[in-house]
């Protein structure tokens, strides 16, 4: 398939399973982040790949949290019930890759080249979309479905703890991956003439 083809193929799946191979996932996954470009080369994008009882702990770690989120809210139980299944569904994919910037490099390219400093963030942010997408369609390509969540900054801190993560780790998004258990329904686009201007 050309490139363009995988693009298309990406899409949100949420019905995901565990019945895919999951150390062919996490090599494509490692493979995709080494390979996707970033600022002065400064490789910002960690990533943390949860699988098997990992991937269990995790859900069951951001049920918890969004829990007692949700009920200091004010959040009705009909609310966190809905939240709880959504994330139960989560759960049942195969695996979860969590994607961080490391601070520590942004502050020392900031130091580095201070003209550039107040752009180092948003250079990061592009970073991590970039490692996440790409990581997103080498998966798609392989046939393993998968959806980007934002749990960031709720679930922040026990991550961190659970896992070890060092505190210059800024959790930014999870890619859920797993097998397709239900395809996406169709896609629709916005008019090009709304989205390009092009000049010959």
């Amino acid at each position: 398939m050309s490139f363009l083809e995988n693009l298309e193929k990406r899409r949100s799946i949420y019905n995901l399973g565990k019945d895919i191979d999951v150390d062919q996932a996490i090599g494509t996954i490692k493979e995709a982040v080494r390979l996707s470009p970033s600022a002065f080369n400064s490789q910002t994008s960690r990533v943390l790949i949860l699988t098997g009882k990992e991937q269990d702990r995790l859900w069951e770690l951001v049920t918890e949290d969004l829990r007692l989120t949700m009920s200091e809210q004010g959040a009705s139980t009909e609310a966190f019930e809905a939240t709880k299944a959504k994330l139960a569904s989560f759960g049942a994919a195969a695996g979860t890759a969590l994607f961080f910037e490391d601070q520590d490099i942004i502050k020392n390219l900031q130091e580095q080249f201070p003209i550039y400093a107040e752009n180092f963030q948003g250079f990061s942010e592009q970073h991590t979309g970039i490692a996440a997408v790409n990581a997103w369609t080498a998966l798609a390509e392989i046939n393993v479905g998968g959806n980007l969540q934002h749990y960031n900054p709720l679930i922040d801190e026990s991550v961190a703890k659970t896992w070890g993560i060092p505190t210059s780790w800024k959790l930014r998004s999870q890619l859920v991956f797993g097998s397709i258990e239900e395809a996406a329904g169709e896609k629709e686009f916005m008019n090009d003439e709304d989205r390009f201007r092009v000049f010959k």
